[in-house]
């Protein structure tokens, strides 16, 4: 499993990153959303089970190649089990031509400043190097960003390129994600803050070294250029932030240079019940408007 194809096909290639790293907290809710209620499983094991059954069937589905979907990001779980009899991270590579990442952080810490950064991750050493044996290419870790409040968005940044260091210590494509909340009055306020932190960072980040920034949609298109732009960064992916599939494609394709790493947008419409062509007809469908809008501008 080649580092520099994966990172071509990164750079270069046309199309969008799939985010299939529910965790545990979001787990039942994404299979509801997929027709598999509460009553259907007992316990996290068979939680676990039932949602590794889903993200088995859309990375088989025909639907979903390298031609559209470059990347796909996965739960740790997903990453240590198989799927059609190989490690995940070798299927999706081997058999789809997807570069496999890992979501690496353990979720949230309470509200301070007006974000939520990174709860502790005991351990990054080695689920890293288990990473890199597995032929993973990069990580995911997320904070969230509810105000704009300079000191806790100069703390979420601080935390996101110290992580991200020690990922690109391990061999490893760290995807850097301060979310900022949709919702907030004061979006557009957050977002020039959250840039020019970034901005610094990547400007002291030695030159050997790149990331990648998965971001909310921005308020006005094409803010984010400048860090699309950037040497330091690979690729700028965007989230879909509790957007639905249509309105995220369509603030996206105004984007030049960003791409879609959406996770409810994608499976939107998807249920567990539908037959496989009902099933593979409907994911395509999802596919090709994703990938049209990563594409646009």
């Amino acid at each position: 499993m080649s580092i520099e194809q994966m990172t071509a096909k990164m750079s270069e290639g046309q199309g969008f990153i799939a985010a299939l790293d529910q965790s545990g907290g979001s787990t039942p809710k994404a299979l509801k959303l997929y027709g598999v209620e509460e009553s259907d499983y007992n316990g996290e094991a068979e939680m676990f089970d039932a949602v590794h059954a889903m993200r088995s069937r859309i990375m088989q589905s025909p639907a979903f190649t390298g031609e559209k979907v470059i990347g796909a990001i996965l739960f740790e779980m997903t990453m240590d089990r198989d799927v059609a009899g190989k490690p995940t991270s070798h299927y999706l590579w081997e058999e789809k031509g997807v570069v496999p990442f890992l979501k690496i952080d353990k979720g949230l810490e309470a509200e301070e400043n007006g974000v939520q950064l990174m709860k502790p991750m005991p351990g990054l050493d080695d689920l890293l190097a288990r990473a890199f044996k597995l032929g993973v290419f990069g990580t995911k870790e997320r904070s969230v960003i509810n105000a704009a409040n300079p000191a806790g968005i100069k703390a979420v940044v601080a935390q996101q390129f110290e992580i991200g260091e020690q990922v690109i210590a391990a061999g490893l494509m760290p995807i850097l994600e301060p979310e900022v909340t949709i919702t907030i009055a004061d979006k557009a306020e957050a977002e020039a803050i959250l840039r020019d932190e970034i901005l610094a960072h990547l400007d002291a980040l030695d030159e050997s070294k790149k990331v990648m920034l998965k971001l909310s949609l921005p308020t006005v298109a094409n803010f984010y250029k400048p860090l699309v732009d950037h040497p330091r960064v690979l690729k700028v992916v965007a989230l879909s932030g509790g957007y639905s599939r249509d309105d995220a494609n369509a603030i996206l394709s105004q984007n030049t240079g960003m791409i879609a790493s959406f996770s409810r947008a994608l499976s939107e419409g998807l249920n567990a019940k539908q037959s496989d062509a009902e099933f593979d007809a409907m994911l395509q469908a999802a596919v090709d408007s994703i990938h049209a809008a990563s594409i646009a501008g």
